[in-house]
């Protein structure tokens, strides 16, 4: 590992002929010289230090690395370090470049990165510099410039990076893919999806703790609300799409026979965030004067170059219950999570739905059915044992992941893209085709395999 290193860093001026066949430099099957994954970590954070220890209940894993600028942190990942018994890391977070010394380090051949938005494509981008194999917590980019550099570096390093998106490993998720790959839909159609969720508690806090308290955000916040908010101040955009889209674009087979091709968006107006302040802090709080861009419901939707159409949906300054509001329809039928239901033609009775339950156990993933007890616990459901599992032993065998960088940046794309949408009034938006056109001949991913890396 650290030859090929070393190989890639002194190979950056010729990167650009490398250009979507970096396995002609950097053999698929080349792995690295230990059976164990010298994993660090960027970003130990609440979701970072749950990486953490996904990663220290796996037996091909030794934790090398650790970074944050902020010591309480570092503090916290040390103890889970300790009590799990492993040895300490090298620590890192002196400021906020001290992460390249990390990447420098001949005892970090993966990396997981797990900051606020605006660090991750740079963190990731120097990753794959590096030589180090990066996954990206998500969102990986936030301008469509940024989705060209995750690319485009890898492209030119031939350094693999995962996209550590959670829900394309989700139980029901993966037993709706199964159905779609054994045809039961028919042909497919339309998709729904997007997320809904109520993060008013996510986007204020009192400063003192994670989750709401108070109307407190930036500066005076903690967490997510010392740099998430800022986003629903400054932009009007769907700023996390991937939760959603990730799964629908596996199931469509995007960047690997189809993909994505233009979109429209569109904003209701913003008044959840201030009725918030207002209802929680009161008109003469400091924040009741902030004036908030983000509509508070924004609906993209996209057109796939095989004839199907998808709705996206970005649901979080108000009052609901959580979704992500999945629907995969075909000609012969459809699923629709809200309401766990699914009708097919010919299969349920006509005109009337069936309970999703007994579907969902017939078509259940192979994945989920020979580790589903393992991975109870490890997070969201189980979906986070089955993102570091896929991730470590990609990584350990040097292969392309399952969710790659062309996939990080046309999932992520969607955010600068419905930007540009309502700001001229739903205009539609043509998708930049991140393969250059190898979307034609790229075969989708093996989704049914239970094992990665092989």
């Amino acid at each position: 590992m650290n030859s090929r290193r070393s190989f890639i860093k002194g190979s950056a001026v010729v990167g650009a002929g490398l250009t979507l066949a970096p396995n002609l430099v950097f053999p698929s099957n080349s792995k690295p010289a230990a059976d164990k994954l010298k994993i660090a970590f960027i970003g130990v954070g609440l979701r970072g230090t749950n990486h953490l220890t996904n990663a220290m209940h796996r037996k091909d894993t030794e934790i090398t690395a650790i970074c944050d600028i902020d010591p309480k942190r570092i503090d916290i990942a040390l103890d889970l370090i300790n009590k799990a018994g492993r040895k300490k890391p090298l620590v890192f977070g002196k400021d906020e470049d001290d992460y390249l010394n990390l990447l420098d380090s001949s005892e970090v051949d993966a990396v997981v990165v797990a900051t606020p938005w605006l660090w991750h494509t740079k963190m990731a981008v120097a990753a794959m510099k590096a030589g180090v194999y990066a996954g990206l917590e998500v969102s990986a980019s936030q301008t469509i410039e940024e989705c060209w550099d995750l690319v485009n570096t890898h492209e030119a390093t031939g350094t693999h990076m995962m996209f550590l998106e959670n829900v394309n490993f989700r139980r029901d998720v993966m037993a709706v893919l199964n159905m779609v790959r054994q045809n039961v839909f028919g042909e497919m159609l339309h998709y729904r999806c997007g997320y809904q969720h109520d993060l008013r508690e996510v986007k204020f806090n009192n400063g003192k703790q994670p989750y709401g308290g108070g109307v407190e955000f930036g500066d005076k916040g903690l967490s997510e609300a010392k740099w998430r908010t800022k986003h629903s101040v400054l932009r009007n955009g769907d700023t996390y799409p991937t939760h959603g889209v990730g799964p629908i674009a596996a199931m469509a087979d995007i960047n690997r026979g189809n993909r994505f091709t233009s979109m429209t968006a569109n904003a209701t107006k913003a008044v959840g965030l201030h009725k918030y302040v207002l209802d929680k802090g009161g008109a003469d709080h400091p924040n009741a004067k902030v004036k908030f861009k983000q509509g508070d419901v924004i609906t993209s939707m996209i057109e796939c170059a095989n004839g199907e159409t998808i709705i996206v949906t970005h649901d979080t300054n108000l009052p609901r219950p959580y979704s992500l509001g999945f629907r995969v329809q075909g000609a012969n039928g459809l699923w629709e999570k809200d309401g766990d239901r699914i009708y097919i033609e010919g299969k349920s009775q006509p005109h009337r739905w069936d309970d999703s339950e007994e579907w969902l156990k017939k078509y259940d993933h192979p994945v989920w059915q020979k580790y589903g007890e393992e991975a109870t616990g490890a997070g969201h459901g189980g979906m986070d044992y089955f993102v570091m599992k896929s991730f470590v032993e990609s990584a350990l065998a040097n292969v392309a992941p399952p969710i790659d960088a062309y996939d990080a940046a046309a999932w992520s794309a969607i955010t600068p893209l419905s930007e540009a949408s309502i700001e001229n009034n739903g205009e539609p938006q043509d998708f930049p085709d991140f393969t250059r056109g190898q979307w034609v001949g790229r075969k989708p991913y093996d989704w049914m395999k239970d094992e990665y890396g092989k």
